[in-house]
């Protein structure tokens, strides 16, 4: 039976344990190793004090270490680094019962050096020896693959019986070629293995072999140079291998070797960009990369990708500055090169067709009897305005012995002046226009691919919009003041073409024909303006019409005299006509060309420079009139601008005809 004094006690007792426990680590012995020079002895006798082994040591170990830390650590710590020493130095510790022998590295492998398994790998740099089994690859055909990892002092050696490896080492590198050997020791009775890569790229990977195959291959080595097929897949991050049974596991064991994680968890690259600008592509990396994170934090990965991501530019040399993880390294490094390509180019030319036709007929009789004495007013006449001559403005000039202002036309009268009397005239106008107009305008431009360009051919008119002028005492009109709005008047074309997965273009366009228009009775100049805004597709090569405008005008007008007017024959003399036919025919045009490849590029332009060309040497046939001593500006061969040898050879196939083409069409 359990009394009241028992239970106390036994809780006290637990109280006093637990106490013990939390305050354990409080107690344990630290100490912060910072030697300089020091002999290797006394550091032996310091370690031994604080984690409290004993130590046989060889009469062969002597030398000078230092040490840095700056934190202090507890005796399994300290034990640590001790052997990380020994390692740099060249010893090794050796276990045997209760005491540690510090012996040389050459030595330490034939001694009792404890056997590590899957469950005690051994821990850092302590000397072990581990047995491996190898079930789907020949142990021997490893053993000159694995041989170089493994130090002079180390020991490798392969059992044929059992197909087992026998590895004696440091534990950390035993439990690195462990690794390797897992990631050989695959099934591979396919001719063509996949090996997925998780650390570094399969692009890279790839880059390395070929370059060790071609090394063997210059060094005349051709037995094993390389493989039948060694692709990378840079989707999945894998490489495709395929060939030879025995150059696929010596392959495998080098891919093996590079796809070990950096040391780091960051890393930082610069990339230089051959066609995209760096600080465009800042923006969309910084979003690959966040997306990039939110799928770590969902896989519970890294959490701090956020961080540990920086992306900067370098305008001055268009470059990149990158600091990532190496998974999340890859995935921008993919973006990169599918981002920094060369943009298609497209060419647009426009064809802008206007042909107009106005004819005017006009026919009238103006009469009047009138008394230039003033004594008595005129008996009556007729005056029209679309007659153009004012009968009395002829007799005014007769009278005054002047030549009076006529209008156009034919113009035929008869009549009597008197300066004392009664005169009397009569004026018979007929007038006749035809006029005929053909414009043909052909503005080209280039631009990118998504890119706005614009071009204006014209002139920039000003329009006055307002005057003002101060009145002086003698009413006399000082400090004129006027206000002009200037207008570009001519041709302009903007466009942004956008070029679709295949040959087909989207167009943005925005065509402006504007002109000035002579008309004597407005206020100030009168601009025509035909203008069109749209969106059209269009394949490449393809010709297609925007719009127009036909137009048909006819204007019909007739100023009579009431009543005489409609007099058969006689009517005539009261009556005036006239009649306006305009025509008019617009049409807009438009051509896009893609120009992908630089050939392409050079075709097109030369073929345009040899149109120019031989227009300016057509316009000097005959020499400059009157000054046939002045030397004429020309432009200079195609092949002589680009300092190229005959014949001109920078175009791709078919270039140089298409030149000689278009000088024989002109």
């Amino acid at each position: 039976m359990t009394t009241p004094v028992n239970n106390r006690r036994q809780w006290l007792r637990s109280l006093w344990l637990l106490c013990l426990f939390w305050a354990a680590p409080l107690f344990a012995q630290t100490i912060t190793l910072n030697l300089k020079d020091a002999d290797i002895n006394a550091l032996i006798g310091t370690v031994a004090e604080v984690t409290g082994k004993n130590f046989i040591v060889d009469p062969r170990v002597k030398g000078k270490v230092t040490v840095i830390s700056s934190r202090p650590m507890n005796s399994d710590e300290v034990y640590q680094v001790f052997l990380s020493i020994l390692k740099v130095h060249g010893f090794a510790v050796v276990p045997s019962g209760a005491v540690e022998k510090i012996v040389p590295d050459v030595s330490a492998k034939q001694d009792s050096i404890p056997n590590a398994t899957g469950k005690e790998p051994g821990v850092g740099d302590e000397m072990v020896t581990r047995v491996i089994q190898v079930d789907h690859v020949a142990a021997a055909q490893l053993v000159p693959i694995l041989r170089p990892l493994v130090p002079q002092q180390g020991h490798l050696a392969a059992y044929p019986n059992t197909n087992v490896l026998i590895i004696s080492d440091r534990a950390e590198n035993v439990s690195r070629l462990v690794s390797i050997i897992h990631r050989i020791d695959t099934v591979s009775d396919s001719e063509v293995e996949v090996i997925r890569l998780q650390h570094a790229s399969a692009a890279e990977v790839v880059r390395i072999l070929n370059a060790i195959s071609r090394a063997g291959s210059a060094q005349g080595k051709t037995p094993g140079a390389g493989p039948e097929a060694l692709v990378a897949d840079e989707r999945t991050n894998s490489v495709l291998l395929g060939g030879d049974r025995a150059d696929r596991l010596r392959l495998r064991a080098i891919i093996s070797h590079l796809d070990t994680p950096l040391e780091s968890e960051g890393n930082t690259k610069v990339i230089y960009l051959k066609y995209a600008k760096a600080a465009d592509l800042v923006e969309v990396l910084q979003g690959v990369g966040k997306s990039q994170g939110e799928e770590a934090k969902k896989a519970k990965a890294a959490s701090n990708v956020d961080k540990q991501l920086d992306i900067h530019a370098d305008e001055a040399t268009n470059s990149l500055v990158i600091s990532a993880p190496p998974s999340l390294m890859r995935s921008l490094e993919s973006v990169i090169r599918q981002l920094d390509i060369r943009r298609a180019q497209v060419l647009v030319d426009a064809i802008i067709a206007e042909v107009g036709e106005n004819k005017a007929r006009q026919l009238g009789i103006q009469w009047a009897v009138f008394d230039l004495s003033g004594q008595t007013a005129p008996v009556g006449g007729t005056n029209f305005t679309n007659g153009g001559t004012s009968l009395s403005d002829i007799a005014q000039g007769i009278v005054s012995n002047t030549v009076p202002s006529l209008a156009t036309g034919l113009l035929f009268g008869a009549g009597r002046f008197n300066k004392n009397g009664v005169s009397f005239g009569a004026v018979l106008q007929a007038l006749a226009s035809d006029g005929d107009s053909n414009i043909l305008s052909t503005p080209s431009l280039v631009t990118l691919d998504n890119e706005e360009a614009e071009i204006v051919v014209g002139q920039n008119v000003p329009f006055l919009t307002g005057s003002f002028a101060n009145t002086g005492a003698a009413n006399s009109s000082v400090n004129p003041f006027q206000t002009i709005r200037r207008q570009d008047v001519g041709i302009t074309l903007k466009i942004k073409p956008q070029i679709n997965e295949g040959d087909a273009v989207v167009l943005q366009i925005e065509q402006e024909v504007s002109s000035i228009a002579n008309d004597a009775q407005a206020s100030d100049l009168i601009t025509n303006k035909r203008s069109i805004k749209t969106n059209v597709m269009a394949q490449d090569g393809q010709i297609v019409v925007l719009g127009g405008l036909i137009e048909n005008r006819v204007r019909q007008s007739e100023q009579r005299v009431p009543l005489l007017g409609d007099i058969p024959l006689l009517g005539a003399l009261f009556r005036s006509k006239g009649s306006n036919v305009d025509k008019s025919n617009l049409m807009v045009f438009i051509h896009p060309t893609i120009l992908r490849a630089p050939g392409v590029s050079d075709s097109y332009t030369a073929s345009k420079y040899n149109l120019i060309r031989g227009v300016q040497a057509q316009s000097f046939e005959n020499g400059v009139f009157l000054t046939p001593d002045v030397p004429r500006p020309e432009l200079p061969e195609m092949r002589e601008l680009l300092e190229l040898p005959p014949p001109f050879d920078s175009t791709p196939e078919g270039a140089s005809q298409g030149a000689v083409k278009t000088d024989d069409h002109r």
